[in-house]
């Protein structure tokens, strides 16, 4: 909000700079009229400006067109009304921007706020532990230019071991923050109620399928975590979660032949792989790979990832969400949930 308001502050400073510019370049030069272009500070200003401020841009260019008679010598002439009328009119369209701006931000916010809270209910408290598995989890919004995602995850406490899904809903807004709670509430009753991992994953594709568009996709990695000291994963066209075991040793779990995201009939088969005591495992939706620097590079999440064996798992998130945006530069520009696994003594 500092930084909408100190940008408005400087293209209005702008605006009335290019005025003050016009209006001297006016008087001082004999024989040429540059009064019909006072109003384009007014045009300046509708571009992040409010309406009010506009207005007052507009109608000092107006007042200053009018005065322009006096020092161009032609006050009252033909010439000067048109000049006149051509500054009013701009001003009128400048203030007119301005207003039909403003209210379709006002708009975008009051959506973007509906979506924001429809998907922070839908994404319950994660647990910080269950039995020998410790959990932390980060949902992070993207720039306020950006419309909300449909990032979801979840943990069960399933007969069958502890269960957690991560997913990306394909596109932005309420339609995905619906499609994301309806994954949920699929994963909660299958994962309680049906034994095989990969049989989870065939039920939420089901699910998908019905309910959403032709285009419209769910990418998800579910895992499953043994007392055997395994870990079982199932991944349906999403990023594989990333084993760390050392600051030297983060490795990319291995998750079998790559599957379609749920809603496009994935036939996904279960991995096994050791989940050795201490180890870590975060599971990210694709918001935290693709983020950008201002060169244009990735957000180099393997190097990062080695801090994630420092300190709780909270704070391990919150020092590779520091990285992330001073790699960035505090553009993030799509939504991210993150899930931060840990296997402790039983």
């Amino acid at each position: 909000m500092a930084t909408e308001r100190w940008s408005q502050r400087r293209v209005l400073t702008s605006a009335l700079v290019v005025l003050g510019v016009v209006v001297v370049l006016d008087a001082a030069l004999p024989g040429i009229s540059l009064s019909a272009s006072y109003a384009v500070a007014a045009v300046v200003a509708a571009v992040v400006a409010g309406v009010r401020r506009t207005a007052a841009v507009a109608a000092l260019a107006l007042v200053l067109s009018v005065l322009a008679g006096l020092w161009n010598h032609n006050l009252g002439s033909l010439d000067w009304l048109l000049r006149v009328a051509i500054t009013l009119l701009l001003g009128a369209l400048a203030v007119l921007t301005a207003w039909l701006r403003v209210d379709r931000e006002r708009d975008l916010q009051h959506m973007t706020v509906i979506a924001e809270t429809a998907q922070r209910a839908l994404l319950a408290a994660m647990p910080s532990e269950v039995g020998s598995v410790g959990f932390a989890s980060r949902y992070v919004s993207a720039t306020q230019d950006a419309l909300v995602g449909g990032d979801l995850y979840e943990v069960a406490a399933s007969p069958y071991g502890v269960r957690v899904i991560v997913g990306d809903v394909r596109g932005k807004g309420l339609d995905a923050v619906q499609l994301a709670g309806t994954v949920l509430g699929a994963f909660r009753r299958s994962a309680f109620t049906v034994e095989s991992l990969g049989q989870v994953a065939r039920d939420l594709d089901v699910v998908v399928s019905a309910v959403a568009g032709d285009e419209d996709f769910v990418t998800a990695v579910i895992a499953e975590f043994h007392d055997d000291h395994t870990v079982t994963l199932v991944n349906c066209g999403h990023h594989p979660p990333l084993m760390v075991t050392g600051e030297d040793c983060v490795d990319e779990m291995p998750t079998g032949t790559p599957e379609p995201p749920l809603g496009l009939r994935p036939e996904p088969h279960p991995v096994t792989s050791p989940w050795p005591e201490g180890s870590r495992m975060l599971i990210y939706t694709d918001g935290l790979v693709e983020a950008r620097d201002e060169r244009g590079t990735f957000f180099p999440l393997g190097e990062s990832a080695r801090s994630l064996v420092d300190g709780d798992l909270e704070e391990a998130l919150d020092v590779l969400l520091v990285r992330l945006r001073d790699h960035a530069g505090q553009r993030i520009n799509d939504d991210m949930a993150l899930v931060l696994v840990e296997h402790r003594a039983a």
